[in-house]
């Protein structure tokens, strides 16, 4: 006996589901192995905290690139709304600040996903595009808020920048182990001695 309509819809839909659900477990996943310290989850390993075989993982994603991808349009979501919020005040220094305290937030949210994708950039073109892609923007942000006559002064520009930067909180909170509210505090200092100069 053949199954009728109904019941191979049911089935395909049924199975659709169970591939949807795997592929968010997996996802899920590779993000809680990230944000618990593991930066280089193995494919076999991240089948395993998904609960599914390691041909899933595959069926569902190409290569590891591919589920980097995914995981970077989800940390993308996340942060956006913070990046892409305008700035009220009429004032340069006013709007400078928000971004140094907007960018605490947002690379806090960043900072166990860019750890990772910095230990594989070289071996990902996906990764190594990213990079670049997201330090342009880094730059080009604060620019923006920039009056001409500082935008003028190349050496402050840049001082700016680094001190903004992605690396200088990685930094200050890896490397020199401080905690969040310190490194926005020594971040936002460093900013009032460059927008007050």
């Amino acid at each position: 006996m053949t199954a009728g309509p109904a019941e191979e819809g049911t089935r395909i839909d049924g199975r659709r589901e169970r591939g949807r659900s795997s592929h968010k477990r997996i996802v899920a996943a590779m993000m809680d192995l990230i944000e618990g310290g593991d930066l280089m989850p193995s494919a076999a390993r991240v089948a395993e905290e998904a609960g599914v075989g390691l041909r899933t993982v595959f069926r569902h994603f190409d290569d590891m690139d591919s589920l980097y991808r995914e995981i970077s349009r989800i940390v993308a979501d996340r942060i956006w709304p913070v990046i892409t919020a305008p700035y009220a005040d009429p004032d340069w220094r006013a709007n400078v600040r928000d971004l140094t305290r907007r960018r605490a937030r947002v690379f806090e949210t960043m900072l166990p996903f860019r750890l990772a994708a910095n230990i594989k950039r070289y071996q990902s073109p996906f990764l190594m595009g990213q990079y670049a892609q997201v330090v342009t923007m880094e730059r080009d942000l604060v620019l923006r808020l920039l009056p001409a006559e500082v935008r003028s002064d190349r050496y402050r520009v840049e001082a700016l920048c680094a001190a903004l930067s992605f690396q200088n909180w990685r930094a200050i909170r890896q490397d020199q182990g401080l905690s969040v509210e310190d490194a926005a505090g020594v971040t936002l200092h460093m900013i009032e001695a460059l927008i007050g100069a």
